[in-house]
């Protein structure tokens, strides 16, 4: 074999590799053909779906037991969101956790399957379409999807629209606000961050309509709330937020 085709067949690994890794991203473990998609079997069984009882607010899971069908948990109580409810498919933990940072912070936009996945399995069962218009993706500020590359709400969104037969606005919100990154700040310092942060730009697509919003992860809901926020402002009928992942 000559040098020259030794160096293009290395280069062509690599390029494969990065697209579509051999090895489980999340424990390196080498994948087999019975394995579906890029995270082994092992990994998948242990993401940790959100099961009954959750809170009918902002889904967080309840360990313990609830009297009734259901509830709203200490953190959801007294407080008022711009979504109607929440629903999530897993817990921001372990390998749920660890997908998504693949998918934000490496792009590794091969796990997007996998996470479409479980959202669209927890759409399926916690939202009644019959009762939604349109899906929205939570935007991101322009200058951070160039450097990203996709912008990961708008992935999950789409692959949700062909799922569930709904269209996707993916332009109807735009992030007007460069906010500083979220990830060690409470509530209120996300609150404050995000003031101001989110316009509709399709003020007509909106009107009048029932949104399902998604994003990747629910963690305060702060964000969620403040695009549901501009969404009801300019005439939304409801929101509804749906996401991948629900921090616990």
């Amino acid at each position: 074999m000559s040098k020259p085709y030794q160096d293009l067949v290395t280069w062509a690994r690599v390029v494969l590799d990065l697209a579509y890794p051999r090895n489980c991203p999340v424990c390196q473990t080498a994948l087999d053909e019975a394995d579906r998609g890029v995270i082994c079997r092992i990994c998948l069984g242990q993401v940790k779906f959100i099961e009954p009882p959750f809170c009918e607010q902002c889904a967080l899971p309840y360990a313990g037991q609830v009297t009734g069908e259901t509830f709203r948990c200490g953190y959801c109580h007294g407080r008022f969101f711009n979504f109607s409810r929440a629903v999530a498919a897993v817990r921001a933990e372990g390998v749920g956790r660890a997908a998504i940072h693949l998918l934000k912070y490496h792009g590794a936009q091969y796990v997007v399957p996998h996470l479409a996945e479980w959202l669209v399995m927890a759409g399926r069962r916690w939202v009644d379409w019959s009762a939604a218009d349109v899906i929205v993706p939570v935007p991101l500020y322009p200058r951070k999807e160039r450097a990203r590359g996709f912008n990961q709400a708008r992935l999950l969104a789409e692959a949700l629209g062909a799922a569930v037969g709904k269209p996707v606005l993916s332009r109807a919100v735009r992030r007007v606000k460069d906010t500083a990154t979220q990830t060690k700040l409470g509530r209120e310092e996300r609150a404050r961050n995000l003031r101001g942060a989110f316009a509709v730009r399709q003020v007509a697509a909106v009107t009048g309509q029932r949104v399902v919003l998604v994003d990747d992860v629910f963690t305060t809901g702060v964000t969620l709330d403040s695009c549901a926020r501009v969404l009801r402002n300019a005439g939304a009928a409801d929101v509804v937020a749906l996401t991948v992942a629900r921090g616990t």
